[in-house]
């Protein structure tokens, strides 16, 4: 094995599931392999946060622009859904997130910052005004 961790992570990467593959045990990086293994849990749940702030920026945005509402906004509306939907279904641990308040706080704001940016909205609400089955619901959309 040539690549290391440090020159080129993708190399490595290959390597070390060669040397998994293979059961050489004793030539694996195990302090980068649990490093990468953490990331990719942080990646995962910035992905989930990631998604919920963007549908719940779009449903600020439908609650408060009636005006401006379409096709577009209700596409991405549904495609965050069916993506926050299939990430759950491949990680369903990743659901205990939805009950921290912490986290929960910071994906609001983030939703709330957002819309606000996006459609120049302002005095929206500090707190998250819908439950997450109503976010999550492929029909919900807010008057």
């Amino acid at each position: 094995m040539t690549a290391t961790y440090e020159d080129d992570v993708a190399e490595w990467a290959l390597e070390q599931v060669a040397l998994l593959r293979t059961g050489q045990w004793a030539l694996l990086d195990i302090e980068h392999i649990a490093e990468e293994i953490e990331d990719m849990n942080i990646s995962h749940r910035h992905q989930l946060a990631h998604r919920i702030a963007i549908l719940m920026a779009h449903l600020l945005k439908w609650k408060y622009q009636p005006d401006r509402r379409g096709r577009s906004w209700k596409n991405t509306i549904r495609h965050q859904r069916d993506k926050i939907d299939r990430l759950l279904k491949r990680m369903p641990s990743l659901r205990r997130l939805l009950e921290d308040p912490e986290w929960d706080q910071d994906v609001w704001d983030d939703a709330v910052d957002l819309a606000g940016s996006e459609a120049n909205l302002s005095g929206l609400p500090e707190a998250r005004i819908w439950d997450f089955g109503q976010v999550l619901s492929a029909d919900y959309l807010p008057s």
